[in-house]
């Protein structure tokens, strides 16, 4: 998309409407029809790149569940999905920062960037719940607390990624299956086998 490799690149300062029309290849008119502001085009960059972020996320839980693999991998592989290990996620994420950074200003940009953020906080919450169900988590964990826990390490771990190109990258992986070793410290009952499920 235009807009997010015009940010990508160059930052969202430097994006006006004139080249986001000439990356596109289409009039300024057309542009300025369906943005009215700069924010509207940084909003719209920002719901295709969560967009994007989405998709890649949902394949890996359809594998997940296809492969049966534990909760607590389809998470380390879905949490990865925000780290800029690659040049994709690296641009993903300097238009996530771009509009996280503007939502300061703007009350309309921050009700939708703390709405996602709590969606996001939901969904880590529902997968430690579920672990719970499974037997992957202890009964007695707070599944909101370790959300917030495990989103915080992710977003810190990104932002150091972004910071040291290249020198995080053989070590992010473990460093958030470290952290999800904490929450998920059981086996996966649902998984089990039959001769596993009748051992004392």
């Amino acid at each position: 998309m235009a807009v997010c490799d015009l940010i990508a690149e160059q930052g969202f300062d430097a994006v006006t409407v004139a080249r986001a029309a000439a990356a596109a290849g289409v009039s300024v008119g057309l542009v300025q029809h369906y943005f009215r502001t700069k924010d509207e085009m940084l909003l719209h960059a920002f719901h295709h790149v969560s967009a994007s972020i989405r998709s890649r996320i949902d394949a890996r839980i359809r594998a997940g569940a296809e492969h049966r693999r534990p909760i607590s991998r389809v998470l380390a592989e879905a949490l990865a999905q925000f780290l800029p290990l690659d040049a994709e996620r690296r641009a993903e994420y300097r238009v996530s920062r771009a509009f996280a950074g503007r939502a300061l200003d703007s009350p309309a940009l921050a009700e939708i960037d703390a709405a996602t953020a709590r969606a996001r906080l939901d969904e880590l919450a529902r997968a430690v719940h579920n672990g719970k169900e499974c037997g992957e988590v202890a009964e007695d964990l707070d599944p909101r607390p370790a959300a917030v826990r495990l989103a915080a390490v992710t977003e810190g771990l990104a932002l150091q990624i972004y910071r040291a190109p290249g020198e995080l990258d053989e070590i992010a992986a473990s460093i958030i299956e470290e952290e999800l070793a904490t929450v998920f410290t059981g086996e996966c009952r649902q998984y089990a086998s039959p001769s596993d499920a009748s051992r004392p």
